[in-house]
């Protein structure tokens, strides 16, 4: 997820399933309920028709939340970036 507008999406599908979700942030989302397989299936399906994926891969996961660090560093700021990129992620 890489805008607001991902962010809506993703909750208008999680409502639809009845989910409750804790945390809906970039690249992450914590529902409150325990899913079946076949839930996770549904959930995967309705989310690509959103244009978005279900990440299961922890690597990939990984690096979807250093893409989203980078983006928002980058994208979400106006002053000078004056870090070392590796240790503004080590602090992420």
């Amino acid at each position: 997820m890489v805008s607001a507008r991902c962010k809506i999406a993703v909750k208008e599908v999680l409502k639809k399933h009845g989910l409750h979700f804790v945390v809906v942030d970039l690249g992450e989302v914590d529902i409150m309920e325990t899913i079946s397989n076949e839930q996770r299936e549904l959930l995967k399906a309705d989310f690509l028709v959103s244009g978005l994926e279900l990440m299961d891969d922890k690597k990939a996961m990984l690096i979807e939340k250093i893409k989203n660090v980078i983006v928002q560093m980058v994208h979400h700021t106006d002053e000078m970036i004056k870090v070392n990129f590796s240790d503004f992620l080590v602090k992420s």
